[in-house]
């Protein structure tokens, strides 16, 4: 299934974590590069444009979804079957999967994007605070106060943990870089095509769906790590954690509430509640409604030590993973 056995794997995840710590998503290269997440949605695209067609009634469009998803995963993991193998018969080869991984982990990039909606404000005022959130969540950001563009990008940040740390560093971990492609893939097509439009209803279920899956056991885990990281911002675990468990299923999604619910307790804030996309106005409940309601840039700088702190656990917990397996 992959070439490299788990406990080797572990190694090659903490060496990608660093390597993603470290350097992130260079601007520089992928400004001449093609990063290869878009190569994904490139593909997606073409599938989009070609198979979801407006004239099909419902059902033909739905199940012409899933037989796209199941191509699109098929394509996925027998490229990281491919690129394993090759690496594997290659000497030294086997560095280079850390910096393959690398590429496809997020929590580096996340924490810049949050950084600069935080230097936003301190900068230019709410107005640029509003242009930099808008780089990084789907609401309409001219309908955002200050305390809205705040939530806003500390929600964005305990979401994106999950999705775009923990779970392909979980993926990896157990199928190597076949799983680690497979997440990446379904997750693009999730957030192209898996949202209720009129256009990608019937056409992304199949989409969203499977994303609700394989996100489920990582949102359990960054919900975990986020709570562990509760006394890096002044929080307590104990708090973190009953907010998670009290209200993470009062989110829409079955799998967000549980990072950005540990994240308002982490904070003492409370997170998500009504809020607008684009002429949609969405009324969900708070999370930790108990908390302070009006967050503030300082609360941002927050979820930033909150990130930086889980991250380093989640590292922390492979290594030990990895140690307990050789002992």
């Amino acid at each position: 299934m992959t070439e490299f056995p788990f406990d080797i794997r572990l190694l090659l995840l903490i060496a990608a974590i660093a390597i993603d710590g470290l350097v992130g998503d260079p601007d520089w290269l992928w400004r001449r590069l093609p990063h290869p997440v878009t190569w994904f949605g490139a593909l997606i695209g073409f599938c989009d444009r070609t198979f979801n067609r407006d004239t099909a009634a419902s059902g033909v469009r739905r199940a012409a979804g899933v037989a796209v998803v199941i191509v699109l995963v098929a394509i996925a993991w027998f490229a990281g079957v491919a690129i394993e193998r090759v690496l594997a018969g290659v000497p030294y080869g086997v560095v280079l999967v850390p910096l393959i991984a690398s590429v496809f982990l997020a929590s580096r990039s996340l924490y810049d994007h949050v950084a600069r909606v935080l230097n936003a404000f301190h900068s230019g005022g709410l107005e640029a605070a509003r242009q930099a959130v808008s780089m990084i969540v789907g609401r309409n950001p001219d309908s955002l106060d200050k305390a809205g563009v705040a939530r806003a990008a500390i929600e964005s940040t305990a979401e994106n943990f999950s999705d775009g740390g923990v779970a392909p560093a979980f993926w990896f971990a157990v199928f190597g870089l076949p799983g680690l492609f497979t997440y990446k893939m379904i997750n693009t097509a999730d957030s192209m095509i898996g949202h209720r439009s009129a256009r990608h209803e019937a056409f992304g279920w199949a989409a969203a769906r499977l994303d609700d899956l394989v996100n489920l056991p990582a949102s359990r885990l960054a919900g975990f790590l986020i709570a562990m990281a509760a006394p890096f911002a002044g929080g307590t675990i104990r708090q973190s954690a009953l907010a998670m468990l009290d209200d993470a299923r009062k989110h829409r999604s079955p799998n967000a509430g549980w990072p950005e619910a540990a994240m308002a307790g982490a904070l003492g804030i409370a997170l998500a509640g009504p809020r607008r996309y684009g002429e949609r106005v969405v009324e969900d409940p708070y999370l930790n409604d108990a908390g302070r309601h009006e967050a503030g840039p300082g609360d941002i700088g927050r979820a930033l030590k909150v990130l930086r702190a889980a991250t380093v656990l989640g590292g922390t917990t492979v290594l030990m993973l990895w140690l307990w397996l050789k002992s």
